[in-house]
């Protein structure tokens, strides 16, 4: 079944002698709701089935809303309403989880498609025997490929802003805050979500020919990439190549001028320096709640519940901060992914707002693909 296609096939879950129960979680974050664990036993055993299981699920979830909403209308008053208001509140709880848990089963089904493992949950304790956590395959070139030219130029741009001179130096190891690498993972994927509209919509404009004129001349000077940096600050994007001084205090010893260099000229980048204040603001926004709620949810499962400790004088105490010790090609493989993640949630929030109604999808082309500034 193609993904997107509005063909219904019914997708059933059953267990298999393949996939035993002690088998290695596919991804850090596991599914709760009765539907999450449904698609999880999917993914597990017959991946290629999660879109149509996904679109299965939707429609349920689409009925179930909208008998409630008929329920409401010929509801009594009173105590009777209150008491309905609460349990239908619950239900909207309940809705909102499992719409959450199948846009993340969606991207991690992307991941299984591109034959890329999710990193595990980071533990210290599961590190080899030099105490480094950073254990799992690199996969960089299958991740390169999931980008295309112009978007994996920008991507480059946002690894040397990172990592610095040390980007090409993957052996080099560094104990390192692992609340601070989070940070930067959960950039990164907010990162890559940005991207991701911004690089649709140029190859868009690019086939139909109507890019701007600058564009089909040279790829721009250093001035012209340093004021696209000042411009997207200025206009509140929220990405870790914004703070590259923030990363450079990641490890001592490594002096702020190691980083963000090695910044090149893009023509994607000079494309996003034609857009007005709005519309960079309108693309740096995630559309919705809970792929908000992903990010963050995805995030603390890999790396962890921050504990945060507020000392009398309202500054935070680090003395319990965890160092964890990783390789730079370590870091290059997290942040990878988690571009990666940002750019696979932004194609599963496009297909689950397009299989709950067709007329829908003209629309979320529109102010999606070409808004309106």
């Amino acid at each position: 079944m193609a993904f997107g296609g509005k063909k219904c096939t019914v997708v059933r879950a059953s267990a298999s002698s393949d996939s035993p129960g002690s088998a290695a979680p596919i991804a850090p974050l596991q599914l709760k709701s009765p539907i999450g664990q449904f698609l999880s036993q999917i993914l597990i055993s017959h991946p290629h089935l999660v879109p149509a299981a996904v679109e299965q699920q939707l429609e349920q979830l689409q009925t179930d809303r909208d008998a409630e909403g008929h329920k409401e209308e010929s509801s009594a008053s009173g105590t009777e309403l209150v008491l309905y208001r609460r349990i239908a509140e619950v239900k909207a709880n309940e809705r909102k989880n499992s719409l959450e848990e199948i846009l993340y089963a969606l991207v991690v089904q992307k991941f299984m498609d591109a034959n890329v493992s999710l990193i595990p949950t980071i533990n210290p304790a599961a590190s080899d025997s030099s105490g480094r956590v950073d254990v799992w395959p690199s996969h960089d070139g299958k991740l390169e490929q999931l980008h295309s030219p112009e978007a994996y130029e920008m991507i480059q741009n946002h690894l040397a802003l990172i990592l610095g001179n040390r980007l090409g130096d993957p052996n080099a190891v560094a104990q390192i805050n692992k609340l601070r690498v989070g940070q930067v993972y959960a950039a990164s994927v907010m990162y890559g979500y940005f991207l991701k509209r911004v690089d649709r919509r140029f190859q868009l404009e690019k086939a139909m020919k109507i890019l701007p004129q600058a564009l089909d001349r040279d790829e721009g000077s250093v001035q012209e990439e340093e004021a696209i940096g000042e411009k997207r600050t200025a206009s509140g994007v929220q990405a870790a190549e914004s703070h590259p001084e923030e990363v450079s205090s990641w490890a001592a010893g490594f002096p702020a001028g190691d980083f963000g260099k090695g910044i090149k000229p893009s023509r994607l980048r000079n494309y996003v320096m034609s857009f007005d204040a709005d519309t960079l603001q309108r693309y740096a926004s995630v559309r919705s709640k809970e792929a908000v709620s992903i990010i963050e949810k995805h995030t603390e499962a890999l790396f962890g519940r921050p504990e945060i400790i507020i000392t009398p004088e309202g500054t935070v105490d680090s003395s319990k901060d965890e160092l964890i010790t990783i390789s730079f090609g370590g870091l290059k493989r997290l942040i990878l992914e988690a571009v990666t993640f940002g750019s696979f949630l932004w194609d599963v929030e496009s297909f689950v707002d397009s299989s709950t109604c067709w007329d829908a999808n003209l629309d979320l082309f529109l102010s999606y693909v070409c808004p309106s500034s």
